[in-house]
């Protein structure tokens, strides 16, 4: 198997693998004795690059908080620590999560120390190299939403103290690198303009949502990314299990958006199944499956620096691995661009 194609992330001194293997199952979907399964199969074929988050497994609830790094610190202390990459992440304010830290109410420094500390007990480590602040704390749309709202304004914390944080234990030794995810362009400018002013942490990379059926960050996000010189970390290039092709096979199929439906927020609106056909019927065209003419598109795209894959079973991760290998002709990704220009944006 040839070795994975590999980026450097940022302006940080990272090296990553094209593919990342995310968590978020592990403990809910995924039993401990597979996750570990998964993270030795993953490990194996090259790719030290894992992402957790102390709000996992998904979906949230009180009982399952913090059980992904548990399963992935388990298996961490088994590794040689200075080979592998762990990315992690601190909730933003309270999304009806009241079991983190009581909300959590702010990315303030009291909640980012805590909860990193927390993830540090439950990794198993004294640091962790990639460290992310899931959501922004002030109002922005996000999670399905596609509409800012003015009116939605609230108090948060501002972005300078939350780097001011965030420094305090990058000079600790707890963490190599600071990241956002699902940022918008205002954010990821304040961030940079804030650290390069202020000589506080630099962030190197933005975990935003990417795919066939939502190209949100090449409007906007694109050209900041790429000025800042700030990396993708794409998420959810499957789409949720759309772009396997199941729900067009069975609407009722087992998976995330069958047994969740709350996860279906970005995943409800009216074109999804229509640009899903249409991508189905192009990937059928070249002799591809749907996953790989999905993964292979992530791939393709100069300003992904990694696309974070997550299974349910080992064996779902075989089937998914070899397609992020997929590389696409130009005639492909001419034809995804019309469909695209039909169906633009679907889920955002």
């Amino acid at each position: 198997m040839n070795p994975f194609l590999t980026r450097k992330l940022g302006r940080s001194e990272f090296v990553v693998p094209e593919v990342c293997l995310g968590t978020m199952t592990f403990g809910e979907q995924t039993a401990e004795a597979d996750a570990h399964a998964q993270l030795d199969f993953a490990l194996a074929a090259g790719i030290n690059f894992i992402d957790t988050a102390e709000m996992y497994a998904v979906p949230p609830r009180a009982e399952t908080c913090g059980a992904s790094e548990s399963i992935v610190g388990r298996w961490l202390k088994r590794q040689p620590r200075d080979q592998i990459l762990i990315a992690t992440k601190v909730a933003g304010p309270s999304r009806n999560l009241g079991w983190i830290r009581n909300g959590p109410p702010a990315l303030d420094r009291t909640n980012i120390r805590a909860a990193l500390d927390g993830s540090l007990q439950r990794l198993q480590t004294d640091y962790v190299d990639l460290y992310q602040l899931h959501w922004p704390e002030r109002n922005q749309p996000m999670f399905g939403q596609w509409q800012f709202e003015p009116k939605n304004e609230r108090e948060c914390t501002p972005i300078r103290e939350q780097l001011e944080a965030l420094g305090e234990l990058v000079r600790e030794g707890k963490i190599r690198h600071v990241a956002v995810s699902n940022e918008h362009p205002w954010g990821i400018m304040e961030f940079t303009r804030l650290a390069d002013e202020l000589g506080l942490p630099r962030i190197v990379s933005t975990q935003n949502a990417y795919s066939l059926l939502n190209r949100t960050f090449e409007t906007g996000l694109a050209e900041v990314c790429h000025r800042q010189q700030v990396g993708l970390l794409a998420y959810s290039a499957l789409a949720f299990g759309h772009l396997t092709g199941k729900y067009l096979a069975d609407p009722s199929a087992p998976g995330r958006l069958t047994q969740w439906p709350a996860f279906g927020q970005r995943y409800s609106k009216p074109n999804v199944i229509p640009a899903a056909t249409a991508y189905a019927e192009l990937a059928k065209k070249h002799d591809l499956t749907l996953t790989q003419l999905a993964l292979g598109f992530t791939r393709s795209r100069w300003f992904v620096s990694s696309t974070i894959i997550g299974a349910s079973s080992m064996a779902q991760l075989r089937e998914t691995l070899p397609a992020t290998r997929t590389t696409l002709s130009p005639e492909v990704l001419a034809e995804i661009d019309a469909i695209h220009l039909r169906y633009t944006n679907p889920a955002p």
